[in-house]
């Protein structure tokens, strides 16, 4: 069987020391891995330089902001309660993870008279919930504002570290916009004000909406990886920008969650709805022609999304290259640009 069907052939060693656990200030001085299929050649510079490799081409940026989708609270009978908001099955009904024994029926008591009601039980671990304040149905705006107060901004958990109060803005895009998502499309966590403008200014920047769900933490458990059952998350693409995907402009994709949408696209013509999505090998891009991308997990959907760009064994070659060259791995890690 061939190794790109393989999740293990997917692994890779990665010192602890390479895990950021903190971004980089100012942020545009990560370090950029630029890689030119065409020339077959390397380049390591930082991200400040990033407009002097880019190439005539329209950029896309996803817009989605982060909610303070992770929050504490007890059971009735006192016990304490962690849980953590993924995403909305329709007006009232919410997938979480919940941190604790509960079974349907259970309610869950939260700061600001939040009640969670455990209405599901999924075999993968995950609960469906509805919510209420002060005994009334909640939707999802409404909520929205309750996890600001009350909540802490979701940080991945190979951070091994509780969420600090600068992480609010350090885990946010600058041009993050509409809430929904509970991880960060950290490939445009680079971006400083200046140098936005600058991108702005030289390229044409256009935005969709992918809200990032749990999901992109989970790591491929099954064999075969054509056989990971993919997670979806809510997405919606502008007019505007899919004028410009129905044309035959270059397009650099500003992360993988921007790729799989732009992808999802080109393939179904969807606007707006479940992006599910998995890009890898066997499945190339169609649309997207360039990408700016972190380093991903080991055996993670995202790094066989790379290689959907530059093959696997290439991908497993740049990564041993920037571990010797010291780059920092993953959410707050450096960037690696592919042309």
């Amino acid at each position: 069987m061939s190794a790109e069907l393989l999740t293990e052939s997917y692994d890779y060693v990665l010192p602890n020391g390479c895990i950021a656990t903190e971004p980089v200030h100012p942020r545009d001085h990560a370090k950029l891995l630029v890689y030119d299929r065409a020339t077959d050649t390397v380049t390591h510079t930082t991200f400040k330089h990033l407009l002097d490799f880019l190439p005539d081409c329209d950029v896309f940026l996803n817009d989605t902001r982060v909610i303070k989708a992770r929050i504490f609270g007890h059971k009735a009978s006192g016990g304490k309660v962690e849980l953590l908001f993924n995403k909305p099955l329709d007006a009232h009904r919410y997938l979480v993870m919940i941190r604790g024994k509960v079974r349907e029926g259970t309610e869950l008591f939260f700061g600001k008279e939040l009640v969670a009601t455990v209405v599901g039980l999924n075999e993968d671990g995950s609960r469906i919930v509805t919510f209420t304040q002060n005994g009334e149905t909640i939707r999802f705006e409404t909520l929205v504002g309750i996890l600001d107060e009350i909540g802490h901004i979701p940080l991945p958990p190979y951070m091994q570290r509780e969420d600090r109060e600068e992480d609010e803005t350090d885990y946010q895009t600058l041009f993050a916009q509409n809430a929904g998502a509970v991880a960060a499309p950290t490939a445009s966590l680079h971006f400083t004000p200046e140098l936005l403008e600058r991108l702005k200014a030289t390229h044409p920047t256009h935005t969709l909406t992918l809200h990032v769900g749990a999901g992109t933490f989970k790591p491929v458990e099954v064999e075969h990886i054509l056989d990971h059952p993919m997670h979806s998350e809510f997405f919606h693409i502008p007019d505007m920008s899919t004028k410009v995907l129905d044309s035959d402009r270059p397009v650099l994709a500003i992360g993988t969650t921007v790729t799989r949408t732009i992808e999802y696209y080109a393939r179904t013509g969807k606007k707006e709805g479940e992006c599910d999505l998995f890009l890898n090998p066997y499945n190339p891009p169609q649309r997207v022609t360039h990408l700016l991308t972190n380093f991903h997990l080991p055996k993670s959907t995202l790094i066989m999304l790379v290689s959907a760009f530059i093959g696997r064994e290439k991908t497993l070659q740049l990564y041993k290259e920037a571990i010797a060259e010291g780059y920092r791995f993953f959410s707050y890690g450096d960037a690696m640009l592919i042309l």
